[in-house]
């Protein structure tokens, strides 16, 4: 089944001409009290790297805009996402389902 339109809560992008040159490579949703979904096109980056890369420049304009947001520091929203990520890194809270391209 194919979707139409924006998922709910989406980010708008609208009038963000600094993305005319760029591809998606990923795309993240959480459910409320619930997993995460990753959908991750592996494709448009050579090397597994590149997206560790990617990944660490996200954290950082995570920290950011947390900072931004919530009223922390950079340093203390920089110091618990690294937090959040050292836990999941420990002990998975879930399990992983893999979408075959092309699967509905």
């Amino acid at each position: 089944m194919a979707s139409t339109g924006s998922p709910a809560g989406a980010i708008n992008l609208d009038g963000l001409d600094i993305l005319d040159n760029s591809a998606e490579v990923a795309r993240l949703w959480v459910e409320n009290n619930g997993p995460a979904t990753c959908i991750i096109n592996p494709t448009l980056l050579e090397q597994p790297e590149m997206f560790g890369l990617l990944m660490v420049d996200c954290v950082r304009h995570a920290a950011r805009a947390y900072a931004q947001a919530a009223g922390m520091t950079e340093v203390e929203a920089l110091a618990r996402i690294w937090n959040g990520v050292d836990m999941e890194r420990e002990s998975h809270t879930t399990g992983l389902t893999t979408l075959e391209d092309g699967s509905d």
